[in-house]
């Protein structure tokens, strides 16, 4: 290195003609490219300074590079400096220049992979500043130095081949870098395996670092995963060097067919279900588990026929699943040997052993149980007319056991019937009506009727069986069409109005419904010479009058006739009122007044008015027999019935003024219930007598018998107060004094009868008529007879 320095130093000095010799000796003129030369004709040389290079990481420092000389003017008249990257500018301080001399140091240690050249800018100037020579390139070249050892581009290469893969497959590629001069050997990268784990069979390529297969024999199930030890090296392999791992994973293919654990499998299975397990058929497969080459698919071979079982595989165990889809019957067939293939989703390879066990027997037992009867046919449908009779057959229902091994008895039963219409022999199913089905029951739907049979067997536990019998309600045309309205009104001329629109209705259903055929009644001929009557469509005709007719109510007779099968039809009353109209069509006013009243009143009218006289009649005959009533009352029980208010005043008077005397109650059943009291036989005791009474009519009279007629109550009334004015065992006396504080000095009177009994002349009761009715009463028996009871009433 020293000695391509020293070449390069002389190089440049001989082109800068840098000497120690005469100055005055003549040289030519191109060896002093930057000497100026006035005189004309003379060639300007030019100021060239070759590039100058040097090692990186030269330690001895400082260290001279070059000298620059001007031969412009004498040595130490001339300044020399230089700028640019390592001087003046960024990084600084790695160049110097002494200015007399001219000569340019080194005083840092260089990095090629930081800063490959420096470019710099050379001056020459004289003592005064001003430019000697014109400024030239000084360009100075870092020389690399193997200083930087090669680096993977990652730690882990990874990669994946197929097993299996032939020689030569491409698996991966491993990358590195040298941050050394690429165009040296410093950088030139060779790269290498040095450990594998086993058998070589894998290689490298030294220049491009691409890794494959080198010989058969990869196998994943005997090895997955291979790990292998890189290396790079720069110097071409002589260098510095490096190393990263390998990762090589090998992708399963399908070598390897899946393999009954065992030749054959012995299960069992129960008849009558189904979507039930029967048992595990357990296979193995060397390939990747969850793969489509490890994965199995069952198929059955032989011995199923009927499709009654089927195989799904279980994700998780890969085990094949035997299933019954279809119920067994042990009457049928007891056993079934199936004959089971397995094989994988992906196709398996052609160079692949096959499995020595990919088929295996599979025996299934069927064992017996106590089976459900089953229906023939169920649901069972049939129809029935309407309106059938008690006792008329509907179906028989019956049902089988599949039991033929143990023979059972069936019994039947409803066991829903929600009109319990239905009857249901136990023994042979048979089902006939116990009453007539309602045409309008909530559970006729589309005229269906549902009903729910059970078929029960007699082992032990008994199963049963379910059964839904459907009937059909037949439709029978058993009602005739009805006018709707059967009154109406119109025009008296034809020309005027659109006539009287005619409907009809049907309790059928249809097809014995609608279309209804509207005619005149044949009875009556007359009718077609003034009416006729027009089809509008299936339910309404019209009527219309052919003549002028006379305003006013027309009864007209009219034959509806259905389209059942037979027909059904109905002669029916139409009430039409004819009335006068205006040009629009519409009764006039008067003529409206006629249709409301008289002749012309509508059938609805006629009815409230029937109805009103009828209320009236029934409110006039209530009234009378009030009046009726009032008067037996007032005649029959004077004593009785109105004289419990009037004695219980009475009581209430006697009470206020009966004195010291007055010792005793007053038995107000005595006077009310006198015939009870007697009826009754009980001892009244002896009771208390008047201080004044004669020993003679000590002992109370016996009870007196009602009157049976009004006329005998005056007399009974008579009677009585004698009695009490001379019994000395009932109170309260009959005295003055009671009822002269009672009533002295009031406009009417006194009531004693000791009183009355004294006056020379009849009282006048006449004020007691505006004390109310039960005064009035009073006055009326003892004021004058005839009069006042014409009056009264």
């Amino acid at each position: 290195m020293d000695a391509a320095l020293l070449l390069a130093l002389g190089l440049l000095a001989q082109s800068l003609c840098l000497s120690v010799g005469v100055p005055r000796l003549r040289r030519p003129h191109t060896l002093y490219p930057w000497h100026r030369v006035p005189a004309p004709g003379r060639v300007r040389r030019a100021w060239v300074i070759p590039p100058i290079s040097v090692s990186e990481n030269h330690k001895r420092l400082p260290f001279p590079l070059v000298q620059i000389k001007s031969d412009k003017q004498q040595l130490g008249s001339i300044i020399y400096s230089i700028q640019g990257p390592g001087v003046d500018e960024e990084p600084r301080g790695i160049f110097s220049i002494d200015k007399f001399t001219g000569k340019v140091s080194l005083n840092a240690v260089l990095d090629r992979e930081k800063t490959d050249r420096f470019r710099l800018r050379a001056f020459a100037l004289d003592l005064g500043g001003s430019t000697l020579e014109e400024p030239t390139d000084l360009e100075i070249v870092v020389v690399d130095q193997n200083d930087n050892r090669p680096v993977f581009r990652q730690e882990v290469f990874t990669g994946q081949v197929l097993e299996g893969a032939v020689p030569g497959t491409y698996v991966t590629r491993a990358e590195a870098t040298d941050a050394d001069d690429p165009e040296t050997d410093n950088a030139a990268l060779r790269y290498s395996i040095l450990e594998q784990g086993g058998p070589q069979l894998f290689s490298i390529d030294p220049h491009t670092g691409e890794i494959r297969t080198v010989q058969v024999g990869l196998d994943r199930e005997v090895v997955a995963v291979y790990n292998l030890t890189l290396q790079v090296a720069d110097m071409s392999g002589d260098g510095l060097t490096a190393t990263a791992s390998a990762i090589i994973t090998l992708e399963d293919v399908n070598d390897n067919a899946p393999e009954f654990t065992r030749g054959q499998f012995f299960l069992e299975a129960t008849e009558a279900v189904s979507g039930v397990d029967v048992g595990r058929l357990e296979v193995e497969d060397r390939d990747l588990p969850g793969s489509p080459n490890w994965v199995v698919r069952f198929t059955i071979l032989e011995g199923d026929p009927d499709g009654q079982f089927a195989i799904r595989t279980d994700p998780r165990t890969n085990e094949g699943v035997l299933s019954v889809v279809k119920p067994l019957d042990y009457e049928s067939r007891e056993r079934y040997d199936l004959k089971v293939a397995a094989q994988n989703e992906a196709p398996l390879q052609a160079a692949a052993p096959r499995a020595e066990r990919g088929q295996a027997r599979v025996s299934v037992q069927v064992r017996d149980v106590n089976e459900a009867p089953v229906f023939q046919q169920n649901p069972l449908r049939t129809s029935l007319a309407e309106g059938a009779a008690p006792g008329t057959p509907v179906a028989t229902f019956s049902a089988r056991d599949p039991d033929t091994q143990q023979p059972q008895r069936l019994s039947y039963s409803k066991d829903y019937d929600p009109e319990d219409w239905l009857q249901v022999d136990g023994a042979t199913g048979r089902v006939q009506t116990q009453r007539v089905l309602s045409p309008a029951s909530p559970f006729l739907k589309d005229g269906w009727y549902r009903a729910i049979i059970l078929a029960r067997d007699d082992a032990s536990p008994p199963s049963t069986a379910t059964g839904t019998l459907s009937v059909e309600i037949l439709e029978v045309n058993d009602h005739a069409p009805e006018l709707s309205p059967p009154w109406g009104s119109l025009c008296s001329t034809p020309e005027q109005g659109s006539g009287l629109l005619l409907g009809a209705t049907d309790e059928d259903l249809p097809p014995h419904g609608a279309p209804f055929h509207f005619q005149l009644s044949p009875r009556l001929p007359e009718l077609a010479r003034n009416w006729s009557l027009s089809q509008v469509n299936v339910s309404h005709a019209r009527l219309q009058p052919r003549l002028q007719v006379q305003e006013g109510l027309h009864r007209l007779s009219l034959l509806l006739q259905d389209s059942g099968q037979p027909p059904q039809q109905r002669e029916q009353p139409l009430n039409v009122t004819v009335c006068r109209c205006g040009l629009d069509g519409a009764c006039l006013p008067g003529a409206a007044a006629l249709r409301a009243g008289g002749a012309g009143i509508s059938l609805g009218a006629l009815v409230i008015v029937l109805a009103s006289v009828i209320l009236l009649l029934l409110l006039a005959l209530l009234v009378a027999l009030l009046v009726r009533c009032r008067q037996q009352s007032c005649d029959k029980r004077l004593l009785h019935g109105l004289q419990d208010d009037l004695r219980d005043n009475i009581l209430n008077y006697d009470e206020q003024g009966g004195g010291e005397e007055d010792q005793d109650a007053y038995d107000m059943d005595q006077l009310r219930h006198p015939a009870e009291l007697a009826a009754l036989g009980a001892p009244l005791g002896r009771p208390s007598l008047r201080r004044d009474a004669p020993f003679s009519r000590s002992h109370p009279q016996a009870p007196r018998v009602l009157p049976t007629s009004p006329s005998d109550i005056a007399d009974f009334i008579n009677e009585g107060l004698e009695a009490v004015d001379s019994d000395p065992a009932v109170p309260p006396y009959d005295t003055a004094l009671i009822y002269d504080y009672e009533g002295d000095g009031s406009v009417a009177g006194t009531l004693s009868s000791i009183l009355s009994s004294l006056g020379d002349e009849d009282a006048d009761y006449s004020c007691l008529w505006d004390w109310g009715p039960r005064f009035a009463r009073l006055a009326d028996l003892y004021g004058p007879r005839e009069g006042t009871r014409e009056e009264a009433f």
